[in-house]
């Protein structure tokens, strides 16, 4: 019996553990520095502190990603192809900021509209086994806080061109 009062008590606290560090699968997630700060996907989206969400319909986006065709035509690259262990991983000290894919997006969150024609806010170039176009233009989009490029400065006139070479 006194087994069983301690598995039952010694569960729900690994579960909570588990579900507070919200990591299934330790490792390295993959991370962009963009002007001296640091950029993430979140591992689950109450982390986030920035959310961005995607639409099928223009006329809904408040920012659109073209997927480049090349990474030279692209403002953000995302190659796989390098077997470097720190590749894809954040050299700035400081905390990440977090960007999390919502599904249910509030009104001031950013809504991204990913196509591979033109006009666009930005364009990204992904050739990449685990890392989608989806995230790329979440984390260039959380990079600069959810503004379109046209209405700020353009992303070479503050920044270097970000590449993210992932392992």
């Amino acid at each position: 019996m006194l087994r069983f009062k301690i598995l039952a008590s010694v569960v729900p606290l690994a579960i909570a553990a588990v579900f507070a560090r919200a990591e299934f699968l330790p490792g390295p997630r993959a991370c962009i520095e963009v002007g001296g700060a640091a950029v993430q996907i979140a591992s689950v989206p109450w982390q986030a502190q920035f959310h961005v969400s995607f639409t099928d319909d223009p006329s809904l986006a408040t920012v659109r990603v073209q997927i480049a065709d090349s990474a030279e035509a692209a403002d953000f690259t995302v190659i796989d192809d390098i077997d470097d262990a720190e590749a894809g991983s954040c050299e700035n000290n400081a905390v990440p900021q977090l960007v999390a894919i919502s599904r249910n997006p509030s009104a001031s969150d950013p809504v991204i509209y990913l196509s591979h024609s033109s006009p666009s806010d930005y364009r990204v170039f992904v050739q990449s086994k685990t890392f989608s176009a989806r995230d790329a233009a979440a984390l260039i989009v959380g990079a600069r806080g959810g503004h379109r490029r046209l209405e700020a400065a353009s992303l070479s006139d503050r920044f270097e061109k970000p590449v993210l070479v992932l392992r």
